[in-house]
């Protein structure tokens, strides 16, 4: 089975590649990934159904995967965290997460057989009340940049959080019912 990750996402290429031989990835371009105010589901909805029309047909591979992640706001459920622009962003972004629980959405559709199949899910972390010098740490380690919330769980941030509810996956970038249907495709492409 080929397939074609539509996504500049390093986690989610190694997921993948982990996971399957043949993986090509090719970021997409021009995708408008502001999102509504608005339950996070639908806004991670939005963005991966923006991202799925992005996607240049035809293709040279037997499946296509695009996926977009949000970090819901511990204190606003209709507002997505996003990605750090700079050092300040991410600072404050952990700041806010930093000994507290937040919600993590992934919306991830897969185009294989002629349509589209997309699943939205959402996860649970809490993060310890790490020491301001493991604040630094993260954010000297610039392990924040292109991470919604300004984190990455298979990281450094792995160190003071913990997966309270659903998958590690969802967290990382891609719904565990979506790695499901590509094993599903895998038996039959």
């Amino acid at each position: 089975m080929r397939i074609l990750l539509a996504s500049a996402s390093i986690r989610r290429g190694l997921i993948l590649q982990e996971r399957y031989t043949d993986v090509v990835q090719r970021a997409l371009v021009n995708v408008n990934e502001s999102v509504p105010r608005g339950p996070i589901s639908d806004q991670v909805r939005e963005v991966s159904l923006r991202k799925s029309r992005a996607v240049s047909f035809p293709i040279d591979e037997d499946v296509v995967i695009v996926a977009d992640t949000l970090v819901e706001d511990p204190d606003d459920e209709n507002t997505a965290l996003g990605q750090p622009r700079d050092v300040s962003h991410a600072t404050s972004m952990l700041i806010r997460l930093r000994g507290r629980r937040h919600r993590v959405w992934s919306a991830t559709s897969v185009y294989a057989l002629g349509q589209w199949n997309t699943t939205i899910e959402c996860a649970i972390v809490e993060f310890s009340d790490f020491s301001d010098d493991a604040l630094i740490e993260l954010i000297e380690s610039n392990s924040w940049k292109g991470k919604a919330g300004g984190y990455d769980l298979a990281g450094l941030m792995g160190k003071h959080a913990s997966l309270v509810e659903g998958s590690e996956s969802t967290v990382l970038g891609f719904t565990e019912k979506s790695l499901e249907y590509l094993d599903q495709l895998s038996q039959l492409l």
